[in-house]
């Protein structure tokens, strides 16, 4: 069960970004969240329509079809050369396991795909973040404990 404390966290995510929707599930727990009219919804639980959302409005709620999973976004080859690692999921992101340590990756090293970039904290869940491409870290591209939103750049890698 998620706390006040940690939906006011989520809240804060979700409104110092630039995203409109966020899907959030922990167990038996379906969450998401829009920004705008008609934001409310909701997965349902055990007395509702199995396999539907359901939607507050002014006229009450209304069941809706589920909204299909997004895919986590792939490697992507910039135009200044390399591939851009996009973040998983919005949250923190962490250059290295715990302060003061080295970092997972700097320019120069030479990465596997399975090879962990970073780490990208959500309501103090720590995500590891593979490379998902062999070859060469080129540049570092978001800073160190910032936010960083789905799809952002994190890492430019000049495959192999």
């Amino acid at each position: 069960m998620l706390t006040r404390a940690e939906i006011d966290d989520i809240l804060k995510l979700i409104d110092g970004s630039e995203f409109t929707e966020l899907k959030l599930e922990m167990g038996d727990l379906k969450l998401e969240l829009r920004k705008g009219p008609s934001s409310a919804q909701f997965h349902p639980g055990p007395n509702t329509q199995s396999g539907m959302l359901a939607s507050r409005d002014a006229g009450g709620i209304q069941p809706q079809p589920p909204v299909p999973p997004t895919a986590v976004a792939a490697p992507v080859i910039a135009s200044g050369g390399g591939s851009e690692i996009p973040a998983p999921l919005l949250g923190t992101f962490w250059h290295a396991p715990r302060p003061g340590a080295d970092p997972f990756v700097k320019p120069g090293d030479v990465v596997t795909a399975d090879t962990v970039i970073g780490i990208i904290e959500v309501m103090k869940l720590m995500n590891s973040v593979p490379a998902g491409v062999a070859g060469t870290v080129l540049e570092i591209c978001a800073p160190n404990g910032e936010l960083v939103e789905h799809g952002q750049c994190l890492i430019r890698i000049q495959p192999q």
